[in-house]
């Protein structure tokens, strides 16, 4: 366990490095009742004039996704290329939650490929394992989350209804298929039947764009159909990354689902803007996605936070404690591939997440981000200056690239009837197997 990781799970504030403050810990029980969603009147937290979190209630309820209950209501966004294994395990030593996996296409988790059984893999530490699942094909689905729960291979799966890579939209897939209504509706009642007992859940966007919204007839059918959950990134997909999400779209489905739990994605950059997203919107839990990027300690913050003590909710490494994380993440992935030279090539896109905001020239980030091994890599991290304080508002903030909005690519047509033509579904289908990501 890296030092950053141990203050997160430190049972006092004498036990943690002098630079990190001490979080609340991390227990197995859950936390003292509290509340779901805002109440008129009663938030989480208040920001104040200088933009300070003021605590106003002592904690959130557990969250209950079907038979699983999170004691802090906090779920990791599946990120394809970055929430395998050995980035889960990461996080999960510094704080609680649910950690998903990267999306897995159904076509190929039925043809047993050989990359798709690896990626449904977890570690034994992984007690409660979280698959995202992407499919245009119910009866595929179908068949993937049978094969999940026979094998005993998932405690919890997930639909990707949200996605909005062109490779899966021109597809029909991703956050353009929730415009094809009845599509939609066979694949998730397909697979809340075949998940049996457990919790199957969606996550979705808002729409294609803003003349073509779903989301709130989508989150109707979901329900209908016996989902434990529903998560919405508050943008389109046309907006892609780009703006800020759309926190309101967030209030308004939960004004609208009233027998499951809604989840909000978007914009949660620090466990302050979790806060405020359940403050502000009600839902029932939150979605980290591109926050956690190079700092997976803030789900340690996030842990803090979720059970009231705002003032320990920002853990502020110094560059050696960073530079340990990073090391930590590099040796996961050797485990996780079973080969050092594809790990060091796996975790060099990760450098300028961890290191954004520290004094790191620009010769070592170019060293960094073309390393061979770990031996190479301790090296350069030796170099450091491990005593280097935390930067502030230089390593916060937005990670990971926004780009601008764009059209979604679709399918020849695909906006021109909410229904599915014959010859369309055998397009999907036919599509689908060379999908492998996003």
């Amino acid at each position: 366990m890296t030092p950053v990781a141990a203050a997160a799970a430190a049972p006092a504030a004498s036990e943690a490095p002098p630079t990190v403050p001490a979080p609340v810990p991390v227990p197995s029980g859950s936390p003292p009742a509290g509340r779901r969603g805002r109440r008129a009147g009663q938030g989480l937290g208040e920001l104040d004039e200088m933009n300070t979190l003021t605590p106003t209630i002592t904690s959130m309820s557990p969250l209950s996704i079907g038979n699983i209950e999170l004691d802090v209501p906090v779920v990791l966004a599946p990120m394809a290329g970055i929430t395998n294994t050995a980035f889960r395990r990461l996080c999960r030593e510094y704080g609680a939650g649910l950690y998903v996996s990267e999306m897995i296409t159904s076509r190929a988790l039925v043809e047993r490929t050989t990359e798709s059984m690896r990626l449904i893999t977890h570690h034994e530490s992984e007690t409660t394992r979280s698959i995202q699942l992407y499919g245009v094909d119910p009866k595929t689905v179908s068949e993937a989350v049978t094969m999940l729960v026979a094998e005993d291979r998932a405690d919890h799966i997930d639909l990707n209804f949200g996605c909005p890579v062109p490779k899966v939209t021109r597809k029909g897939g991703g956050a353009a298929l929730p415009w094809k209504i009845t599509l939609f509706r066979e694949i998730v009642e397909a697979a809340v039947t075949a998940a049996g007992d457990i919790p199957l859940t969606v996550k979705m966007r808002k729409g294609i764009d803003s003349d073509h919204l779903t989301y709130l007839e989508a989150g109707r059918v979901a329900e209908g159909a016996g989902v434990a959950a529903i998560a919405l990134h508050a943008r389109t997909a046309a907006d892609y990354y780009s703006g800020h999400a759309d926190w309101s779209a967030i209030e308004t489905l939960k004004n609208t689902i009233t027998s499951v739990p809604v989840l909000g994605n978007g914009d949660i950059w620090s466990a302050a803007d979790a806060v405020r997203m359940v403050d502000e919107t009600g839902c029932d839990g939150v979605v980290v996605g591109r926050g956690c990027l190079g700092r997976p300690w803030l789900f340690g913050d996030l842990a803090a936070a979720f059970r009231g003590d705002l003032a320990t909710a920002q853990i502020e490494p110094n560059l050696g404690q960073v530079a340990d994380a990073f090391r930590r993440h590099a040796e996961l992935l050797t485990e996780f591939f079973d080969s050092e030279d594809r790990a060091c090539r796996d975790v060099r896109k990760h450098v300028a997440w961890y290191f954004k905001g520290y004094p790191v020239g620009g010769d070592l980030r170019a060293s960094l981000a073309s390393v061979v091994s770990l031996e190479q890599l301790d090296e350069l991290l030796a170099t450091m200056d491990r005593e280097q304080p935390y930067p502030g508002i230089g390593a916060e903030g937005q990670r990971g690239r926004a780009g601008s909005p764009k059209k979604t690519a679709l399918p020849e047509r695909w906006l021109e009837s909410r229904d599915l033509a014959g010859a369309e579904r055998s397009t999907l289908t036919e599509g689908e197997g060379d999908t492998s990501g996003g």
